[in-house]
């Protein structure tokens, strides 16, 4: 299978956007994500303990920095009776290895090394497991998932162009707000299929602000406090998302492919955010966009992402809407 299906098997939404950067850049940004991918599966797999996970992060970090052959990580791996997104990517680690290694140089380094660190980070919390005590504790956790993977595209832009290289170290701190951004609303988006995996990615000082027992968070005789948990997310989102349009302001306009890279995923996130807010379903399922959404979003940002004033205006109207 070739990276570019693995790419829109594994997310299509981040497909639409990495698909237009163009050439070697399109190309590194593709690798870094199907390799994260791998990493996440190690991350979240149901079927492995904690120790388990952390110590094939540990395989997978060292195959990364060219100390292990991948058929060391294939040959420990269980697969479940379906395969996911992420375990299809993980099943192909030896084709995504092969695009990192046909990378130039320079690009490699970069992506080694943010991909490691976040593959180290997940190790760490695989261990530490899911309690997340204050706000500083998912931070920490999201960093590792999202920030430092700002932090990566930065460095890749950079690499591209020198303008974004003499503003690289404004934007690299923006770079990793932009991470929180989408992983906050990834956190409302998924407390369902999270806590079904035994995962609760809100921290307990939120739901002792309401006044709930974290057990209770998902009980439906307490639906009114947990909504209230689920409105401080969402102002938290919010606050990283203002963060993450100073970052696309940093980039230059002439960069539309780099723009719209960025916006899209970050015009889906504050959509998304808007959906969920106020929405019970977010305990029972997923609160989604519509396909009709994501099509307008991708339409109109082709068009018009370009332009700062039109991404303020329209990231107030699908937040409103």
């Amino acid at each position: 299978m070739s990276l570019r299906k693995l790419l829109f098997l594994s997310s299509r939404t981040f497909a639409l956007g990495i698909d237009r950067l163009p050439g070697d850049l399109g190309q590194a940004v593709m690798v870094a994500y199907l390799l994260l991918r791998v990493s996440d599966y190690l991350e979240d797999n149901t079927l492995m303990q904690p120790g388990e996970k952390a110590r094939l992060l540990g395989v997978w970090d060292r195959v990364l920095a060219g100390q292990a052959d991948c058929s060391e990580l294939l040959g420990q791996l269980r697969w479940g009776a379906e395969l996911s997104p992420d375990a299809e990517v993980a099943r192909h680690a030896q084709a995504v290895i092969a695009g990192l290694e046909a990378l130039p140089k320079a690009a490699r380094v970069i992506v080694v090394r943010h991909v490691r660190d976040s593959t180290q980070g997940m190790a760490r919390w695989a261990v530490r497991g899911p309690v997340f005590e204050d706000e500083a504790d998912l931070d920490d956790y999201m960093h590792e998932v999202a920030g430092r993977v700002g932090y990566l595209l930065t460095e890749l832009f950079a690499w591209k162009s020198p303008t974004i290289r003499l503003r690289q170290a404004a934007l690299m701190p923006l770079s990793r707000e932009f991470g929180l951004a989408l992983q906050t609303v990834n956190v409302i988006r998924g407390l369902h299929d999270d806590f079904e995996r035994g995962w609760v990615f809100v921290p307990r000082s939120f739901l002792r602000e309401v006044g709930l027992e974290p057990q209770a968070l998902f009980e439906s005789r307490s639906r009114d406090k947990a909504m209230a948990v689920v409105d401080l997310l969402a102002d938290k989102a919010q606050r990283h998302i203002r963060a993450a349009h100073a970052y696309v302001w940093g980039l230059p306009r002439h960069r539309h492919a780099m723009r719209t890279f960025c916006l899209l995923p970050l015009l889906f996130a504050e959509r998304t955010l808007a959906v969920s807010r106020g929405n019970e379903l977010v305990f029972y399922s997923e609160a989604k966009m519509t396909r009709q959404e994501v099509r307008q979003i991708v339409r109109h940002t082709t068009l018009f992402g370009w332009s700062n004033r039109w991404v303020d205006g329209y990231a107030a109207l699908l937040a409103a809407g």
